[in-house]
């Protein structure tokens, strides 16, 4: 849970909140979740084979994480909350902070299920994510990275950014 996290719970109104069952216990999370509960906000714990729906025709499919495999390198991020959001024949992958870790597990148990109109890259295109095995089940028509202009990490990273346009 980042700052803009924060920001929104603060400053907009908010009824229901969906995170990941938590591999570790950190401070930000216990805070945002302290913070959702005083302002009375709806918070729900999904977990790998969930299915969450907003409407008739759209639904989140759960992929991570999974209570029955946790990936103990870099826990927080590794064990991100995954999940497809489905509408008709639309959907978009969402993939939180993992990395190539957790794209291996995610290759491995659901190869070319993966496939998504939109990929949410994850780890902000980070050199630690997005391998190509795991780009290649995606497929992605398009890929949206969530970066801050001139961030102190180099994000994206630029081995990244080509094995993203190779899909072109």
């Amino acid at each position: 849970m980042h700052g803009g996290m924060f920001y929104i719970l603060e400053n907009m109104k908010v009824k229901n909140i969906i995170i990941g069952v938590q591999a570790e216990e950190y401070e930000n999370c216990k805070e945002f979740i302290k913070l959702a509960k005083q302002r009375k906000v709806k918070i729900k714990v999904l977990e790998r084979g969930d299915i969450y729906y907003i409407d008739n025709d759209t639904y989140l499919e759960v992929l991570f994480p999974d209570i029955k495999y946790t990936i103990l390198e870099n826990k927080i991020n590794n064990n991100s909350l995954v999940f497809k959001l489905i509408y008709k024949e639309f959907s978009i992958l969402f993939t939180g902070d993992i990395e190539e870790e957790a794209e291996k597990y995610l290759v491995k148990e659901y190869k070319n299920s993966l496939k998504s109109t939109i990929l949410k890259v994850g780890h902000h295109g980070s050199k630690t994510s997005s391998i190509s095995e795991f780009i290649d089940c995606v497929k992605p028509k398009i890929a949206l990275i969530g970066v801050g202009q001139n961030n102190n990490f180099g994000h994206p990273n630029e081995e990244v950014l080509k094995r993203l346009i190779k899909l072109r």
